[in-house]
């Protein structure tokens, strides 16, 4: 099974991978180690989960604008995640995701706390199109 959700592309690629979902918005900087890009902030729902090749979904990011530049370390390191869904895109991942060439939308039709960690997902971020399936 496959379901298409429209959202609004917000940097260019596809990417694909493992969702991994937070009800949480992320700090990179100081929240995600970009040497092994595992969340090291402590109390995060994903503390201790590596997002490395991972379809990360979150509401939006938080902290210092520093923050994009970390997300840009981890793609030189390997372990930045695949792709990127957040409910509403904000400057610091948008920045952050276009610099480290990560594939990246907001705002889909399908809120992302309905995702489920574990389920096959490829985003399109030229397209603005998520694509789940259940393999």
């Amino acid at each position: 099974m496959s379901l298409t959700i429209q959202a609004r592309g917000i940097s260019a690629g596809v990417g694909s991978g493992a969702v991994l979902v937070s009800s949480e918005p992320i700090s990179f900087l100081s929240g995600v180690d970009p040497e092994t890009g595992m969340v090291i902030e402590s109390g995060h729902p994903l503390e201790g989960q590596s997002i490395a090749g991972k379809v990360l979904a979150f509401p939006y990011g938080k902290g210092s604008t520093v923050g994009s530049y970390v997300i840009y370390a981890l793609k030189r390191n390997n372990v930045a995640p695949s792709a990127i869904i957040n409910t509403e895109a904000e400057p610091i991942i948008a920045v952050g995701a276009i610099l480290a060439e990560i594939p990246m939308v907001d705002r889909p039709e399908t809120a992302i706390t309905g995702m489920k960690d574990g389920l096959s997902a490829s985003v399109d971020g030229n397209l603005g199109i998520i694509t789940i399936t259940d393999e």
